[in-house]
């Protein structure tokens, strides 16, 4: 805004568009009763900056027929707008302006992209932010940020970072955090791009719903705990302020519980152990089934079992924590049959690396689905036997035999206490039970095996 010598009146930038050209006796009556100096002055602003002047250099034929050069040129077009052309061809539009004493440009954007209509309305557009005390590079550059700062606080974005920070970091297993991204792929179309602090309740609900609607319950369930906690980790973070899946509890199906099929009955168990005897698939597979039911770890323990890990002298194996559902380390005592197993394995393969690598790379363990698939081509259905089973099936024969403490068959299976002191591998309590017990188990597999039905309680008593 810009005052004239006349007592209350002032001149609005606005009112200097449009109002060119002038004479430069300053005969229009914009300008009537400025000085001469002032008038002069004005004029020069509202023409480098607001108005549209007679001239406009360039044109879309013009345009087109600019070819690049050894170095980069310019060519204007008017009141401070021109196309800046780079050896290798690009054109890009650029606004040029002052802020007081300070030249600044505006980069507009690349022709054709942005055509020569769109640029002189962005650079319009631009003078009319200047005329009102605006800088639109700053403006610009704020914005840039401004989006910069919310890609990094997209769900998605803080998702990522809780499952490196609060998982991967922490050294959690590497099946959980397997799990942990799968359970972000299911909410990625919904959520992933959307501001965190903006989702509400109804677009997670969503993705769980589809979930739902293939029958896959127990994943929606999971899904949904999943994004609770992502939510729950920004909100410690400031990044939102709240958990909006707090609201969905009663919104999803309850699933069933699921238990993994497990053979609990000795004569069923010697049919299994007999076929794993048998088994003519991959050799690595025939020994992972073999060694299985003696040992009854889950099967992503198994499995990413290393020989670095195993002492057959000592006969442990020494599970690290980052390796276990616990997040606590784990022994296993091995009885002689197991390391028997394990010496025939070494003889073929080596002690290097993982004990049961996968087929296709020896630098990555077995597949999840291994074992189960030999399972199922031995002719046994997911309703009869799976991997993971096997623990059930040496709970509750361990349990129901009535020799060992309740407390060392749970230490066995992992699910022992939280105290610090376990963390110590094999001088928890238990270990020279759990060590008999090992043994025990083994002999009794196979005695079923072979087709008896013998348990020798005077070696379970220690005797």
């Amino acid at each position: 805004m810009f005052f004239s010598e006349q007592p209350n009146k002032c001149i609005k930038a606005a009112e200097i568009q449009g109002n060119w050209p002038l004479d430069r006796a300053g005969s229009s009556r914009l300008f009537s009763g400025v000085p001469h100096i002032f008038a002069g002055l004005l004029r020069a602003f509202a023409k480098t900056t607001l108005g549209k002047g007679p001239h406009m250099s360039l044109t879309e034929t013009r345009l087109r027929a600019l070819k690049p050069k050894d170095k980069p040129y310019k060519v204007a077009d008017d009141r401070g707008l021109y196309i800046e052309v780079s050896p290798s061809g690009g054109k890009l539009w650029r606004f040029r302006y002052r802020i007081g004493p300070v030249e600044k440009k505006l980069s507009i954007g690349l022709y054709p992209e942005i055509n020569l209509k769109q640029a002189r309305q962005a650079a319009y557009e631009a003078r009319v932010k200047i005329a009102s005390g605006g800088d639109p590079a700053m403006e610009k550059r704020k914005q840039k940020i401004r989006s910069e700062f919310l890609s990094a606080q997209t769900f998605e974005a803080v998702a990522r970072e809780y499952i490196d920070e609060m998982m991967v970091q922490n050294g959690r297993a590497d099946a959980t955090i397997i799990k942990a991204n799968f359970f972000l792929d299911q909410l990625m179309d919904a959520i992933g791009s959307r501001p965190i602090d903006e989702i509400e309740p109804f677009e997670v609900l969503a993705p769980l719903k589809r979930l739902e609607a293939k029958g896959k319950h127990e994943t929606a369930k999971k899904t949904r705990s999943f994004a609770s906690r992502v939510f729950r980790y920004a909100v410690a973070t400031t990044r939102c302020k709240g958990d909006p899946t707090t609201m969905l509890r009663g919104a999803l199906i309850t699933p069933k519980a699921k238990h993994y099929a497990a053979i609990l009955e000795p004569k069923e168990l010697g049919g299994l152990l007999r076929a794993i005897q048998d088994y003519t698939g991959n050799f690595l597979t025939r020994y992972a089934l073999l060694i299985a039911p003696h040992v009854f770890v889950r099967p992503g323990e198994l499995r990413h079992a290393e020989w670095k890990e195993v002492d057959l002298d000592e006969g442990v194996w020494r599970i690290p924590a980052g390796k276990m559902k616990s997040r606590r380390p784990h022994a296993v005592p091995l009885s002689k049959q197991v390391i028997g197993y394990l010496k025939e394995l070494a003889e073929m393969v080596g002690t290097e690396g993982y004990v049961f690598p996968s087929a296709r790379a020896s630098i990555r363990p077995m597949s999840e689905n291994t074992l189960n698939a030999a399972f199922r081509r031995m002719g046994f259905t997911k309703d009869e036997v799976t991997a993971h089973g096997l623990r059930a099936t040496a709970s509750t024969m361990l349990n129901e035999s009535g020799l060992w403490n309740p407390d060392a068959i749970e230490r066995g299976l992992a699910h022992g206490d939280s105290n610090a002191v376990r963390g110590v591998y094999h001088r928890g309590k238990h270990w020279e039970e759990r060590v008999r017990m090992a043994q025990w188990w083994s002999d009794y597999l196979d005695t079923i095996r072979d087709g008896g039905k013998v348990i020798n309680v005077a070696f379970a008593k220690g005797a």
